[in-house]
């Protein structure tokens, strides 16, 4: 009789395009292990290199969109996802703005 040598569950592969397209979209590893019916660590050891890469090209994306959609004049969607994705605020970091100093004008 052969011994299972194998631990856990048996492997579940996962189409790694699809991984990716869902990290594009920012669906957050729960909503990502929910649709696949895997654990999230399934999906953080197998699949991080995936996620990382729609993730990164999915703020890019919405960068870009931002500027475009900010020049034709319509903001307050691109202000709100930009908080949420890009961790974007209202506030200013000191470190990028100095005050300029004042002078007199003669």
């Amino acid at each position: 009789m052969e011994k299972n040598t194998s631990k856990g569950r048996p492997k579940k592969e996962l189409d790694r395009e699809q991984v990716y397209k869902l990290a594009l979209m920012h669906c957050n590893m729960t909503e990502m292990s929910d649709f696949f019916g895997v654990d999230v660590k399934t999906l953080r050891v197998n699949y991080s290199q995936e996620i990382l890469k729609g993730k990164a090209e999915g703020k890019i994306r919405l960068r870009k969109k931002q500027f475009e959609v900010a020049e034709k004049g319509n903001c307050s969607m691109l202000i709100w996802l930009g908080k949420q994705v890009l961790n974007q605020s209202d506030q200013q970091n000191g470190d990028d703005f100095e005050s300029l100093p004042l002078t007199d004008i003669v």
